[in-house]
């Protein structure tokens, strides 16, 4: 069975890669909310205005009270498409003067339907708030004006038609009443018929006509019953305050992008960076060896042989601690000969030999200290001696004999690089560079 190893998230590295990108972070924030500031404050103010309708629907009878709610939400959602119509739209325009087509106009107005009421909200933006204020209030007018016409106009044709019957009959009444009149008092049996027939034909009249006048009144009352009402509830008022831009708001949320993106940023970098900063990392990395020591970093008043100039300071320290934990790390079987390295070039490596090769020769010992860095020797700098000869010399002729130079420190001999020869790698892997490091260890 094979164990899977779970890599537990330590928070302090999360706390100390924020501590360290702490300056980027506050960098990216301040200089977000300062460029969503100045944008803000340059971008011309948005005003809105809002009107209001109530829209008052006409009892349905027969139907129950699902369908009449679906019938109640249709209508409202065509009560809000109209509003935006190119019908109201050009009407308004046409009355302000506006120099903006419909679509312009559209883009500009926002009709919400307020859930669970009868209420229409006509919003307006403008950049100028009177105007806003004027061209809601006159799209909700325009809007009620154009739904009582349309009302009107469904029992239009029937009113009409009925006022037209009522119109002659009434002409026809008046006709016969006059002739009624002229007869007067009929003096023959003539007459009399004819005074008879005039009076019957009048009493059929007046009942029709009684009659057109009660379904006349009668549609009327269907009409305005069975007509949906709409009214300004309430109109639009000049705002005082824009709505956009929202200088805090973009400001704040500038801000948190900005460090958002810092925080990303920084975690990045220390995601790509796979070079070696704490000793915790060390260990993690190298979990199945033991780390000897840490070394500061060295600062600007000290020398790089801080060793030899500061004895006493916490990275001479550092340095005879690790040549004490060296010494026990080979205590079954003594070290004769040590290898400093890196994985990168400038990392240390020429600072931490010379000052351990330093500690170990006050610690009594003998050390031949050697610059195997052919590319990039630096030794023969720190102790001001001469490169020539040395390490490559010493492998051409087969012997340290002569090269070795004293350091000025006791038991502590220099031997370096030499000349920069064409392949040094070749040189460091040959035999006789072991051969070397056997002379040396004794």
């Amino acid at each position: 069975m094979v164990d899977e190893m779970v890599e537990e998230i330590d928070l302090r590295e999360y706390i100390w890669v924020l501590r360290r990108w702490l300056w980027l972070i506050l960098l990216c924030t301040v200089l977000a909310a300062v460029a969503a500031f100045v944008v803000s404050s340059l971008v011309e103010p948005v005003y809105e205005a809002t009107a209001t309708l109530l829209v008052h629907q006409a009892p349905v009878s027969g139907v129950n009270d699902y369908t009449a709610l679906l019938t109640s939400e249709r209508l409202a959602r065509t009560y809000v498409k109209i509003v935006t119509g190119r019908l109201v739209l050009e009407t308004v325009i046409d009355q302000l003067a506006l120099q903006e087509t419909p679509e312009d106009l559209a883009g500009r107005v926002d009709v919400e339907l307020v859930q669970n009421t009868q209420l229409i909200h006509i919003k307006v933006e403008d950049t100028d708030p009177a105007q806003a204020a004027v061209v809601a209030n006159v799209i909700a007018r325009v809007f009620v004006e154009q739904i009582q016409a349309l009302q009107r106009q469904r029992y239009a044709e029937s009113l009409s038609s009925l006022e037209e019957q009522i119109a002659d009959l009434s002409a026809q009444i008046e006709e016969v009443q006059q002739q009624l009149d002229e007869i007067g008092v009929p003096q023959t049996a003539q007459g009399q018929t004819e005074l008879t027939r005039l009076e019957t034909v009048l009493a059929g009249y007046r009942n029709t006509y009684a009659t057109l006048v009660q379904s006349y009144e009668e549609m009327r009352l269907m009409a305005a019953q069975s007509a949906d009402n709409v009214f300004l509830f309430e109109a639009a008022e000049v705002p005082q305050k824009p709505i956009r831009p929202r200088k805090l708001l973009n400001t704040a949320v500038a801000g948190v992008v900005g460090s958002m993106l810092a925080i990303g940023a920084a975690f990045l970098i220390e995601y790509l960076d796979d070079t070696v900063k704490t000793p915790d990392e060390v260990d993690r990395l190298t979990s199945s060896l033991s780390t000897l020591g840490t070394i500061g970093q060295i600062s600007k008043g000290e020398g790089e042989l801080v060793t030899v100039e500061a004895p006493l300071s916490p990275v001479s320290e550092a340095f005879w601690l690790l040549r004490t934990n060296i010494r026990y790390a080979g205590v079954d079987q003594p070290l004769r000969c040590l290898l400093v390295t890196s994985p990168m070039t400038a990392e240390g490596k020429s600072l931490v030999v010379a000052n351990l090769a330093v500690v170990m020769a006050q610690a009594g010992l003998e050390v031949a200290l050697v610059d195997a860095d052919l590319r990039r020797p630096r030794q023969h700098q720190l102790f001001e001696l001469c490169p020539r000869g040395g390490l490559a010399g010493s492998l051409l002729k087969g012997s340290t004999e002569g090269y070795l130079q004293p350091t000025g420190i006791e038991r502590l001999a220099l031997l370096p690089a030499g000349d920069r020869p064409p392949n040094p790698a070749e040189l460091l892997s040959s035999h006789r560079m072991r051969d070397l490091l056997q002379e040396l260890a004794g």
